[in-house]
């Protein structure tokens, strides 16, 4: 069920019987020269509204700001600050918790925003809120060897072989294949003098074009078979975060303690 979709009236009757919605995460970037600047929060939105219709749940419109200012450098980028990013997404936390929303699942669509979520969900602890945030985050073994299985490029992880055939599954018609140039992108390696080392450059000195592997490989029907394995693993999870009476009682517990 799409949060947007829904009247008032419906709203209030959805929240009362089920109080969880999913919050998806992306942002306007490059995406190579073949892919749109929304991919992310296109194909993340699309996966949670699929998985919804498999378990259940109320799934947010699509939000398509995040960390992404290592991509400033490119036309399209919409990089926002980054303490009004955090008190914008903490902001819409606590009003879908005063709508009634109780379980908030986060599922993210962008690589560059996964410390950003992550600390977002440890400064959950700094005060006892009324609902609870529960963090997707995939990477079970039969994901990553279906990834490998499908692909036959050996780079991959951003407007690659896999993400391009998702967003051909999803919306061909904002895919532009002619415009994927011949040849595998690999990592230029600029920053690997220095072992051990990450800045907020390090993607940049790997891809200055916003682009890894060779897209020329992508097919909607591996897209559809991605696709459709990680609407299933999601909807497990959303069900699985219904069912949860766990951490609520563990938040109750922990702010008890902090205050005593």
């Amino acid at each position: 069920m799409k949060w947007e979709e829904l009247t008032s009236k419906q709203f209030h009757e959805v929240v009362t019987r089920n109080p969880v919605c999913v919050l998806t995460f992306g942002v306007l970037e490059k995406h190579g020269d073949h892919l749109p600047l929304g991919t992310d929060f296109l194909n993340v939105h699309r996966l949670a509204v699929l998985a919804s219709e498999k378990e259940e749940v109320l799934v947010f419109p699509p939000f398509y700001f995040g960390q992404i200012l290592e991509a400033r450098c490119f036309p399209g980028t919409i990089a926002i600050k980054s303490s009004l990013l955090m008190e914008l997404v903490q902001s819409l936390l606590d009003e879908m918790g005063r709508n009634g929303i109780k379980k908030i699942i986060l599922v993210n669509g962008h690589g560059g925003n996964n410390a950003f979520l992550t600390f977002l969900a440890q400064s959950q602890l700094d005060k006892e809120r009324d609902y609870q945030l529960y963090l997707y985050q995939p990477g079970s073994e039969a994901r990553t060897k279906l990834y490998q299985s499908v692909r036959t490029t050996k780079w991959h992880g951003h407007a690659c072989e896999c993400e391009t055939s998702i967003s051909l599954a999803n919306h061909p018609h904002l895919i532009h294949m002619n415009e994927i140039s011949d040849g595998e992108v690999t990592p230029l390696m600029r920053l690997s003098h220095i072992p051990n080392l990450f800045t907020g450059l390090s993607w940049y000195a790997n891809y200055p074009h916003h682009y890894v592997g060779n897209a020329k490989a992508a097919t909607s029907k591996k897209g559809k078979t991605l696709q459709d394995f990680d609407v299933e693993e999601l909807a497990t999870f959303i069900k699985n975060v219904k069912e949860d009476i766990t951490l609520p009682i563990l938040t109750q517990a922990f702010f008890k303690e902090t205050t005593h």
